[in-house]
């Protein structure tokens, strides 16, 4: 059962609208009765709503063009990336989890084989693999390795409880498609920033690695869209979502200060994650309509993990 954004009134049978991302009841379905942003920018309205059924159903051969990317990877409605749609969170997730795995895997194989101890030159190969490094800044692919490899369990789970909470919400606001630019966008921009600020600091060159920068530029979408929303710290104590978002720009650039307050910390890729995110935020406020609260579980017109695939992409 899903809540109506506008009434708060519960709805077994919700309406998705796919322009502004808002989740609502029969009666205010239409764009006129929600105040849908940018109700003025377009004229057809047809195909903005997304009524929560399969419209394949009924109609197999219809693909929308908005279903598309870039008219090779079809994302449309029971296409083979159908799934993608909606559920971006997820499949960011977990590749975070199957990235861990292949570190412990790789560490495993390297020598000493068998071992997760690692000699200097097979630490080479490891980081070369899983770490973005001042040292090696043109391994693009560490650019992006980087952003899903973790320094341990608590790092993984840490990032994954912020991108899984809020990651949702963001996605739903501005469509999976932009969700997946902003989350791999602000996550290549943090781990480079990591690296110009080493590179200018000179000394011991330290690589970095994990979902860290991503999960910050999540954090700013929302604290731009809704400043005052309340997350509850470790499920308990009340806290809106701008005095965290502060508290992070605080000790970031603290440390960029070189005034470091959290140790093992890339405070660089943490500021640069923010700032991308507080931006982006900017860029999408007035087209999209933020809740003034949090709802986890059922009720998504767009699917959640396994559903599926609608929604904006």
């Amino acid at each position: 059962m899903a809540t109506c954004d506008e009434c708060g009134r519960n709805e077994n049978m919700p309406y998705h609208c796919q322009h502004c991302g808002g989740t609502y009841c029969g009666e205010h379905r239409l764009p006129e009765n929600h105040g849908c942003p940018g109700l003025d920018d377009w004229n057809d309205p047809s195909g903005i709503f997304d009524s929560g059924f399969d419209d394949g159903v009924d109609n197999p051969g219809d693909r929308s063009s908005s279903g598309r990317l870039s008219g090779v990877f079809d994302t449309g409605v029971g296409g083979p990336l159908g799934f993608f749609r909606g559920n971006m969170t997820f499949v960011f997730l977990a590749l975070m989890f199957v990235t861990f795995a292949l570190q412990y895997a790789t560490q495993f194989i390297l020598a000493p084989a068998g071992s997760l101890f690692l000699t200097p030159s097979s630490r080479e190969i490891y980081q070369a693999l899983f770490t973005i490094s001042p040292e090696h800044p043109l391994y693009v692919w560490t650019w992006f390795t980087s952003i899903f490899a973790h320094g341990g369990l608590v790092h993984l789970l840490f990032n994954a409880i912020v991108i899984y909470f809020f990651g949702q919400q963001v996605e739903r606001y501005v469509g999976s498609r932009d969700f997946a630019l902003l989350f791999l966008g602000s996550g290549v921009l943090a781990g480079l920033g990591h690296v110009a600020v080493e590179l200018l600091r000179g000394g011991e060159l330290t690589p970095a690695l994990g979902a860290s920068g991503a999960a910050l530029a999540i954090l700013g979408v929302l604290t731009v869209l809704n400043p005052d929303l309340r997350v509850y710290l470790y499920f308990l104590i009340p806290v809106p979502i701008w005095a965290i978002t502060a508290f992070y720009a605080f000790v970031s650039v603290s440390g960029v200060l070189g005034v470091q307050i959290l140790p093992g910390v890339a405070d660089a890729a943490h500021l640069v994650g923010l700032v991308v995110g507080l931006a982006y935020g900017q860029h999408v406020k007035d087209r999209v309509k933020a809740r003034d609260r949090l709802q986890f579980g059922g009720g998504r017109g767009g699917g959640g993990m396994g559903g599926r695939g609608r929604g904006p992409f």
